[in-house]
Formats: C-alpha cells, sequence, structure tokens
C-alpha cells in the first residue's frame, strides 16, 4: 500500500502535523528551546570547541536529513516521480531499462524530494521567530493533538466505510 501518492498524498492535515512535529523534533529555529536557555554562548554547547562543536551540528543536520527523508516517503511517494501530466518512464524509458539506471533515477528522485524539505525547514529557520516553552506546549497538546485524533479517527473512519 503507498502511503502517498501526490503532493502530501491524500492526508493533506497529517502530512502538515508531521511536518510541524518533526521541525520540533530537529530543533530547529521555532522550537530550539535548548540552545535558546542560555543564547549568548551557544546553549548546552558551551564546552564543546573543535571537532565536538562540528559533530552537534553535523548531528543535528543529520536529523533533520532523515526527517525529511521520512516526509518524503511517507506522504510524497518516495521514489515515484508523483508530478501529475509529466510522463517520466516514458520520457527515459524507464520500463525498458530496469537495472542500475532505474534505480539511481529513483533514488536521484528521493533525494530531490528530501532536499526540497531540508530546503524548507531551513529557509523556516530564517523567517520564523522563537516560540517559548509555554507556546510550544500550547502548540502540541491543545492544536496538533486535537487535530492529529481527529485526522485518525476521520482516516479510520473512511476505510471502514470503504470496506
Amino acid at each position: 500500500m503507498v502511503f502517498g501518492g501526490g503532493i502530501c498524498g491524500v492526508r493533506p492535515i497529517g502530512f502538515l502535523v508531521f511536518l510541524i512535529s518533526s521541525l520540533a523534533e530537529c530543533e530547529r529555529l521555532p522550537f530550539d528551546l535548548p540552545e535558546a536557555e542560555e543564547e549568548l554562548v551557544a546553549g548546552y554547547q558551551t564546552e564543546y570547541s573543535g571537532i565536538k562543536y562540528a559533530l552537534f551540528y553535523l548531528a543535528s543536520y543529520l536529523n533533520l536529513l532523515v526527517s525529511s527523508l521520512f516526509v518524503t516517503v511517507l506522504y510524497l511517494g518516495g521514489w515515484n516521480f508523483s508530478i501529475p501530466y509529466i510522463p517520466i518512464p516514458e520520457l527515459f524509458r524507464i520500463n525498458q531499462m530496469a537495472g542500475i539506471f532505474g534505480m539511481t533515477i529513483d533514488i536521484f528522485i528521493t533525494l530531490a524530494k528530501a532536499y526540497l524539505f531540508l530546503f524548507i525547514s531551513i529557509t523556516t529557520r530564517w523567517t520564523l521567530p522563537r516560540m517559548r516553552i509555554d507556546q510550544l506546549l500550547n502548540l502540541g497538546w491543545k492544536f496538533l493533538l486535537p487535530i492529529s485524533l481527529g485526522n485518525l479517527l476521520l482516516t479510520t473512519s473512511s476505510q471502514l466505510v470503504s470496506l
């Protein structure tokens, strides 16, 4: 069963909730509370310099890449070229070329979609202001949780009706 299919698949509410919560999990700027504690000296990374400091940032961006790949695979169809009315398999004759070239195109499509969400995450870091802890808790418990539970109820009821 394919989760996605088009842009945001067939579950746009789940897509938005997952995107917001993955930004919060990666501690990007609207939700970067550990760095905001002592931001004059880089927060919890004060004791580290050199390669240890670089490894903290490398792990942060690796976490962002993994969450972008999850968004790509779960909601954007993964390696399927999901822009309608552009016949990419017929254009490159991928159906006839099974093997390494087809696999390379699939990996390139997946990484291009993941790069799109890396770009979106980095630009939200540049544009949105930082949230306080009470605003983050209100967003999570009073907004995202009820919306995601309602989306779960809507999805399960639509699946049960279609049986």
